[in-house]
């Protein structure tokens, strides 16, 4: 062989060897980009790109095509991803075969050809794994992917092989139960974003608050609307004939701003009152206190129980409702839920400042035998305290005596007497303005014995509220 020839079979060989350990990179970016691009993303900039006004025909039409390749290859992200590392592998291997042909047509020993060619395919395999192109891919995925699309689109096309082993991997996993490409890759993505985001937290470089938020940030989709709403027994309601000055004077007891309104019963539910709303409808003009509450009220907002507490939040963002009522799987009321019971998922319990703590231990108040005790009291150190037996085996708490002997959740001014004794609300604490505390005094029943009960339901006349709690988030 001539001299002219080795050299230009060796620059032949050089200049396909750059362009293999190119197209191994190149593979490499391709591959860790398909393996991050979701269904939704292509989506959301498809829907970009047709409505975006500064462009020209042609320009939207060329992304488009684009796009609509992209969707192709992550429709069938396994097989995809599958061809590029096998067309990877292969270059790979080819480059280390080119460099040793190249030391073998310079006159090299065969140990120098073996040595040559395996290390420099080691040197492309670790630069496709390890270096830049995955950094790149890691960074802007969606770009990359839309890119080298027909790069990827033409590795599926090489390798029909794959693509059908692929295809029938997912369909008996699908028939399996399986979930979807998408709903795997989200679900991979949320794992990583949790171990990565523990391990930041592990360095000590944010406070324990934050540290909290960050992890309660994450934990987000994980936790279902369902326990963190205020369920339909603890709901304070008022009936549609009701006044509007019955509905402000239940807000101003039970310190609440929105309050459901219903008809027969809880499940009848007509709409939501707003304290706003009666205010400025009563305000400079008191006559109107005579009319029915539903004259204010307003449409709600419904979201199922099942639903992951970021999805209702954003929802609840999007169309500015701060307070949904949470209906179960067949269609009846399980609750309300607020915009703060979502963001006390993040940041902790919310409190204003009206909200009171609860005192610690029962107190006695003045000479006389008047007790003013915490919501949780047990009822034991009740007896003990007025050394009486209550006989009461279905509840365990001061606050649960009251709202047993109500047949409601109590609020403030709520009365009920029983074995001599009776009991009211005084007190309210929290965003949920739970009674927290309960004044218990001696008293007389007239017309029975000790062991009758009565029941009084102080201040202005508000039969309608009490199945529960309504929402003050403003």
């Amino acid at each position: 062989m001539s001299e002219e020839l080795t050299i230009a079979l060796v620059v032949a060989m050089c200049v396909a060897a750059v362009l293999l350990a190119w197209l191994s990179m190149m593979l490499a970016v391709v591959e860790s980009a398909i393996s991050r691009v979701t269904r939704a993303n292509l989506n959301n900039l498809m829907i970009e790109v047709q409505s975006d006004g500064e462009l020209t025909d042609f320009t939207r039409r060329k992304r488009i095509r684009r796009l609509q390749s992209a969707q192709r290859i992550v429709a069938r992200r396994y097989a995809a991803s599958n061809s590029c590392a096998f067309f990877r592998i292969c270059g790979n291997v080819l480059t280390g075969v080119l460099v040793a042909c190249i030391a073998a047509t310079l006159g090299y020993a065969m140990w120098v050809q073996l040595t040559a060619g395996l290390v420099v395919a080691l040197v492309i395999a670790c630069v496709t794994v390890l270096m830049r192109p995955r950094t790149v891919a890691g960074t802007k995925p969606l770009s990359v992917l839309i890119d080298h699309a027909p790069l990827a689109a033409a590795c599926v096309r090489l390798t029909p092989f794959i693509a059908g082993r692929a295809r029938g991997a997912a369909g008996s996993g699908r028939a399996g139960g399986a979930v979807s490409d998408d709903e795997e890759l989200e679900k991979i993505h949320h794992e990583q974003g949790k171990a990565a985001m523990d391990r930041l937290i592990e360095t000590n470089r944010f406070d324990p608050e934050v540290s909290d938020m960050l992890r309660n940030v994450l934990m987000l989709s994980d936790t279902l609307t369902r326990e963190i709403m205020v369920p339909r027994t603890d709901m304070i309601t008022i009936e549609r004939d009701g006044t509007l000055q019955d509905f402000l004077c239940l807000c101003s007891r039970s310190g609440f701003s929105r309050v459901p309104v219903i008809g027969a019963d809880i499940d009848d539910l007509l709409g939501m009152a707003y304290l706003k709303d009666a205010v400025r409808t009563t305000a400079f003009n008191p006559a109107a206190r005579a009319r029915d509450v539903e004259s204010i009220m307003r449409r709600p907002m419904y979201v199922p129980e099942s639903k992951p507490v970021d999805d209702l939040f954003h929802e609840m963002q999007r169309t500015r409702s701060h307070v949904a009522v949470v209906v179960d799987e067949y269609g009846g009321i399980a609750g309300m839920v607020t915009i703060e019971d979502a963001i006390e998922q993040i940041v902790g319990e919310l409190d204003d400042e009206h909200d009171r703590t609860q005192h610690a231990e029962p107190k006695r108040i003045g000479e006389e035998r008047i007790w003013s005790m915490p919501a949780r009291t047990p009822i034991t150190e009740l007896e003990e305290i007025f050394e009486i037996d209550l006989d009461e085996d279905d509840v365990d708490t001061v606050y649960g005596l009251l709202t047993k002997l109500l047949g409601r959740v109590p609020i403030v001014g709520a009365s009920a007497t029983t074995h001599g004794l009776r009991l009211t609300a005084v007190d309210s604490a929290g965003r949920r303005k739970k009674v927290s505390t309960i004044v218990v005094e001696p008293a007389s029943v007239e017309g029975g014995d000790d062991t009758g009960s009565t029941i009084q339901q102080q201040g202005d006349d508000a039969s309608h509220d009490g199945k529960g709690q309504g929402h003050d988030d403003d």
